[in-house]
C-alpha cells in the first residue's frame, strides 16, 4: 500500500460523507439531534459494528 492509495480512501470518505448534509440538510439535522439523545453505550456499539463491516469489506475487497 502506497500513500496514494490512503490519499484516495480518506477522499472517497469525505466525498461519502458530504452526500447526506448536502442532499438532505434538514433531514440531516433531525438524523443528528437523534444521535445526541443515544447513550453513550448505544453509539460505541454502532461504531464498533461500522468498524467491523468496514474491515470486512476492506479484506473482501483487497
Amino acid at each position: 500500500m502506497n500513500w496514494n492509495d490512503l490519499l484516495a480512501a480518506f477522499a472517497l470518505y469525505l466525498v461519502l460523507e458530504g452526500i447526506v448534509p448536502f442532499a438532505n440538510p434538514s433531514g440531516f439535522k433531525h438524523f443528528m439531534r437523534q444521535m445526541i439523545e443515544l447513550p453513550d453505550r448505544q453509539l460505541r456499539n454502532i461504531g464498533l459494528g461500522s468498524m467491523i463491516a468496514g474491515a470486512i469489506l476492506l479484506y473482501l475487497v483487497r
